[in-house]
């Protein structure tokens, strides 16, 4: 599945009041339609897709998102908070990249649907982050 297929709104339809005849995507995109996004990597094997897309919403940014992988038919499988700045949009395809091998995700820091991990730890984000070799930025605000 990709973004234009669950584009109920018309974001990436032509637009003809746009002088580029384009609605605001690819820069920016509605989060829904991002959500069952297929997820490739560089060897062109399949890791799954966009289960969720996590919100940092204090800082009003996108931290991860939450990658469905080695399930069959959405039963069994694991979940990864992938995070955002590791993944790139593929516009030509209508999918996400993530650069690493299907056995390197295979043996991702993952979790269960009905355990998730605090996202907002500062220790695990860390260590997600380096996983994946993307910078970790600690958006907390400060008073």
């Amino acid at each position: 599945m990709n973004y234009e297929t669950r584009d109920t709104y018309g974001i990436y339809k032509t637009n003809p009041l746009h002088s580029d005849g384009k609605g605001p995507g690819p820069r920016l995109m509605g989060a829904d339609t991002l959500s069952g996004n297929d997820v490739y990597n560089r060897s062109e094997e399949n890791l799954g897709d966009i289960k969720e897309i996590m919100l940092d919403v204090a800082n009003g940014k996108i931290s991860y998102a939450v990658l469905s992988f080695g399930s069959f038919l959405g039963v069994g499988g694991k979940l990864f908070a992938v995070p955002w700045s590791a993944l790139t949009l593929d516009t030509e395809n209508k999918r996400f990249i993530l650069d690493v091998s299907k056995e390197r995700l295979q043996n991702a820091p993952g979790f269960d649907k009905d355990d998730w991990p605090d996202m907002a730890d500062e220790t695990w984000a860390k260590n997600v982050h380096s996983y994946y070799g993307s910078q970790y930025q600690d958006l907390t605000i400060k008073n």
